[in-house]
């Protein structure tokens, strides 16, 4: 019999009068419900999860064709039907939809009818942190899939719900997030475990105030943004700031790199754990307890990576994320490019059957042109930028086939000298030569209203 990770903290009931055993209904018993299949469905065989997934597929497939009027035009396009989407040879004949495709369908991609048992509905727009806002609409079944592998992360990573926890994230609503605090994790910790409170604090807050707020509340764990993160280890060590309770570090939104962890492990001496999500799709991936590979959330997600061709990347090759949301019968994402690569991952020593990634390298329009037509995955060489001068934060903007903007954010101006061995860095990191233009910084690179910030530009 197959191990189990279930790290499970005595839960409350939310039934009136009774606390022992815990009882719940409504949302609370759905997601319990779903948490157990979970739990045995992660280390069914990889084939037959892929099996059970296109199976899924003609499910949501069937759904679209009649009420989706873009989706059936997709369809008749190809001369396919939705039945033939349940092999994988019939959904591979199916071409991608990209970010452009879903806004250039507008409401003619939405369902006109859904399933009564999967409302309410709601309205997501994305960021728009690509360059190509979205707005897709999600069901309850969709909010409770994004529960579920949210409460999945939290298992499987052993956290301890009595801690507490700080958030530094962009803030989707109305109310003001600065250093404020709620008495729990809310959901989906909050439905089953008495949590320790939460303290949260806007990603646009500058870096000092979040330091110093950080080292007030001194929290058990912390959530934010990878680049965030990485100013905010720097100002500690600057400052000899030190966060002697953070048992764990979770990081979301943008790309994480290696460096990046062996920095929280070296100043902080936690271990990071990456989340892979959207707003329009929820959790497509986390990161393995036990080798720190990502598991496509199977159950949810059918996710794809293809080549420049569109056929299956094969372990180890990177190339573009194309997902299919399982149980959207509102929005038919399916077969979606949702803009970003990743590199597939190795089968998991850990027994479970979920498809892995082994790193998630960034958007589309963040790879590099060069004039003779290559693209790849921009290596900015940003290790080695310290042994040069004291950048504290660095973006770049390719605005012409030979030309990039650097934006950094130093401590102080870089003489002719570094700036042209940063030249030099950079553009044998790039594997090219361009023409480089410092712009430079007082205290922040600005991110996107999202609150996203992107290491890489392509303007061309």
């Amino acid at each position: 019999m197959k191990k189990t990770n279930a790290n499970f903290q005595p839960i409350e009931s939310n039934v009136y009068g009774v606390a022992w055993p815990p009882l719940a209904v409504g949302m609370t018993a759905s997601l319990a419900t779903l948490m157990h299949q979970l739990e045995m469905s992660q280390w069914l065989p990889a084939e037959e999860i892929r099996e059970k997934q296109l199976h899924q597929i003609a499910h949501v497939a069937m759904h679209a064709e009649r009420y989706s009027p873009y989706f059936k035009k997709r369809l008749q396009a190809v001369q396919l039907h939705a039945q033939q989407l349940a092999s994988f040879e019939g959904i591979s004949h199916l071409p991608v939809m990209t970010r452009r495709d879903l806004q250039a369908a507008g409401k003619t991609l939405f369902c006109r009818q859904i399933p009564e048992d999967h409302l309410p509905m709601s309205e997501v727009k994305t960021s728009g942190s690509s360059g190509e806002p979205v707005m897709v609409k999600r069901t309850t079944v969709n909010q409770l899939f994004w529960l579920a592998s949210a409460l999945r992360d939290h298992i499987w990573h052993k956290r301890d719900f009595s801690g507490s926890l700080a958030v530094i994230r962009f803030n989707y609503s109305s109310q003001a997030w600065h250093g404020v605090q709620q008495e729990d994790w809310g959901v989906p910790a909050s439905l089953f475990f008495k949590t320790g409170a939460m303290h949260k604090m806007e990603i646009d807050t500058d870096i000092k105030v979040q330091a110093e707020w950080l080292a007030k509340i001194n929290p058990d764990y912390l959530l934010t943004y990878p680049n965030t993160l990485l100013v905010l280890i720097d100002y500690f060590k600057k400052n000899n700031i030190t966060l002697d309770k953070l048992r764990g570090i979770r990081t979301i939104s943008e790309t994480l790199h290696d460096d990046l962890r062996e920095l929280a492990r070296d100043v902080l001496q936690v271990e990071i754990t990456d989340m892979y999500s959207s707003q329009e799709l929820g959790v497509i991936a986390i990161q393995c307890p036990d080798s720190g590979l990502y598991h496509t959330m199977a159950e949810s997600h059918f996710v794809e990576v293809l080549d420049e061709h569109g056929a299956l990347c094969k372990e180890g090759e990177v190339g573009r994320i194309v997902v299919t949301d399982l149980h959207n019968f509102a929005t038919p994402l399916i077969r979606y490019e949702i803009g970003d690569y990743a590199e597939v991952g190795s089968v998991c020593p850990c027994g479970r059957g979920l498809p892995t990634l082994k790193r998630i390298v960034g958007r589309s329009r963040n790879l590099v042109r060069h004039p003779d037509g290559k693209r790849h995955w921009p290596v900015v060489g940003f290790a080695q930028y310290q042994k040069i001068a004291p950048i504290r934060q660095f973006q770049m903007v390719q605005r012409t086939l030979d030309t990039i903007e650097v934006r950094l954010v130093s401590d102080t101006p870089l003489s002719a000298n570094q700036e042209l061995k940063l030249t030099e860095l950079i553009c044998t990191s790039l594997h090219g030569n361009f023409s480089l233009n410092f712009v430079y910084f007082p205290k922040e690179i600005p991110r996107t209203k999202g609150g996203k910030f992107e290491e890489f530009i392509c303007e061309v």
